[in-house]
């Protein structure tokens, strides 16, 4: 924080807590970058807002404890937290089974950067805070790589559907499924592209619609509820996915197998996050998926090569200089990087040929079962293990540390002595000293 300075004190103490969460937002160095940085949380937090939001959890919690976190009467401190949400600075979610409500800390991302552009005109100076995000998101490095760099990334590829033969379709698990989660879905929106509309305040948007971007469960009961999103049925669903897939756009949602928050449509001159895979810093993990080429069917068209929404894909000679020839390659064929492949089928859709099908990879990249393995594992690849345990001064209460002894315990043995390292903990050491696999 050594340039936080030129920030208030309140501003600074949320910068200082938004540096400790699953997703920091980290200062640049860069002077374009760090103006950028502080523009955007000046212009989505008041004091007031900044000064509570560096107080509150980044998991949620009733507003019981928070009254007692925060030492404001419940009945003020509910009033300043509906307010805030409505502005997407604070996440109320509510259980429909229980009927409670639970508030947290939105992250930057996904979380307020997103929501600060999903609706086209709310008070907020759009363009002011497209040029932000562009300058801190996108021409600087420093926040690609607070969330890239460790195994578990922030979200994960979908594989096309359509991209899978029928022999491979039936081993295809439903949480690899985006039509899947949208059959599921208890309650499904669909809410504006912030990338896109980021785009379209700098000019250099596409043509493809605004409102693609799928929300699923309770977050889409929170989207809709604050005006964010529009509740939509399943039948809309599979039809934005299934233009989405036409269009060769890439399905993008969370690194979790269950309770999928949203899918989003991406297309590769707008989404930041394959801007960034494409720089090779990839903050999305690919699918279980990965092309393969028939070199024999391939016509070197190079259909497959400008489709590809993360240049991964090139024209090549399969050999070398044939032999007796002179200047006559063997013809060409494509190839692909593996190491920087999304899996995402988009490059089956766009060769007429039939010459690049989908395989399963060799070893599927781990997705986390839940938000708190997703958290646990982040955290703890972080080196801030400790933060999500204890939140700097406040506990978050038994369940959570709970839930998270249990992803602890599910984690390879390095990593659980590393996590036990960090933490400190004598009721983690404790567990984990006694922990043995079952059987089998």
């Amino acid at each position: 924080m050594g340039h936080a300075g030129s920030l208030g004190q309140t501003h600074q103490e949320l910068a200082k807590r938004l540096q400790r969460g699953p997703v920091a937002m980290v200062e640049p160095q860069d002077p374009a970058a760090r103006r950028a940085w502080r523009e955007i949380l000046e212009t989505l937090f008041t004091p007031d807002d900044a000064a509570l939001a560096a107080r509150l959890p980044v998991v949620p919690t009733t507003i019981a404890d928070l009254a007692r976190r925060t030492g404001i009467g419940a009945g003020d401190l509910r009033a300043r937290l509906e307010a805030m949400a409505g502005k997407g600075l604070v996440l109320d979610l509510h259980d429909p089974r229980t009927g409670a409500t639970t508030y947290m800390l939105a992250p930057p991302v996904v979380g307020f950067f997103e929501l600060s552009m999903m609706r086209l005109n709310d008070g907020l100076p759009k363009a002011q805070l497209a040029r932000a995000y562009e300058a801190y998101v996108a021409d600087d490095r420093t926040f690609d790589q607070a969330v890239s760099g460790v195994p578990t990334l922030i979200s994960r590829t979908l594989v096309q559907e359509t991209a899978l033969y029928n022999d491979l379709a039936s081993e295809v698990l439903d949480w690899d499924r985006a039509t899947a989660y949208v059959e599921s879905a208890e309650s499904l929106a669909v809410t504006n592209c912030f990338c896109r509309h980021v785009a379209t305040h700098l000019g250099t948007a596409c043509d493809y619609p605004l409102e693609t971007c799928l929300s699923l469960g309770v977050a889409a009961r929170y989207l809709v509820r604050h005006g964010y999103a529009r509740q939509i049925g399943r039948e809309e669903g599979r039809e934005l996915l299934e233009a989405a897939r036409e269009h060769g756009l890439v399905h993008i949602g969370d690194n979790v197998q269950q309770e999928l928050n949203y899918i989003c449509s991406c297309c590769s001159c707008c989404c930041v996050e394959l801007r960034s895979a494409q720089k090779g810093m990839p903050v999305m993990q690919p699918s279980a998926f990965e092309p393969t080429v028939d070199s024999d069917r391939c016509t070197a068209c190079g259909k497959c090569v400008r489709a590809c929404p993360v240049q991964v894909m090139s024209l090549v000679s399969p050999g070398a200089w044939q032999k007796g020839a002179e200047k006559a390659m063997m013809p060409l064929t494509c190839a692909v990087d593996l190491d920087r492949c999304i899996g995402c089928g988009v490059c089956v859709g766009a060769c007429a040929e039939d010459a690049v099908t989908m395989v399963r990879r060799p070893q599927a990249p781990h997705v986390p079962l839940n938000a708190v393995e997703y958290l646990t594992r982040r955290m703890l690849e972080r080196g801030r293990l400790a933060d999500l345990l204890v939140d700097g001064t406040a506990g978050r209460g038994p369940a959570f540390a709970n839930a998270v002894l249990g992803a602890i315990l599910s984690l390879p043995p390095a990593q659980k002595l590393l996590a036990s390292e960090q933490v400190k903990s004598r009721f983690v050491a404790f567990a984990l000293a006694r922990y043995r696999p079952p059987a089998g």
